[in-house]
């Protein structure tokens, strides 16, 4: 199966393009974070751009099923009260 850039839908703090970058990279989503901050701060602001654009352009990873839970949801109401 070929691995596909997608946005994180679990690590995301603004679109997920850092969280999804981390996911298909293998690097910690947290240094990718970081090192797009600083760069942004100290002058390459077509770096937001840039963000902005993956943002729009790279989709949205797919939902992932839930496994279900072996606890019951709800136990059933108990009867009314014989007269």
């Amino acid at each position: 199966m070929t691995k596909q850039l997608t946005r994180s839908r679990e690590d995301k703090w603004l679109g997920g393009v850092c969280g999804g970058l981390a996911d298909y990279t293998g690097i910690d989503a947290t240094l990718i974070r970081g090192v797009t901050a600083v760069c942004i701060l100290l002058g390459a602001g077509s770096l937001f751009v840039g963000y902005v654009v993956a943002w729009v352009l790279i989709p949205l990873a797919p939902r992932r099923p839930v496994p279900p839970t072996d606890s019951p949801t709800t136990s059933p109401a108990p009867p009314p009260p014989s007269a």
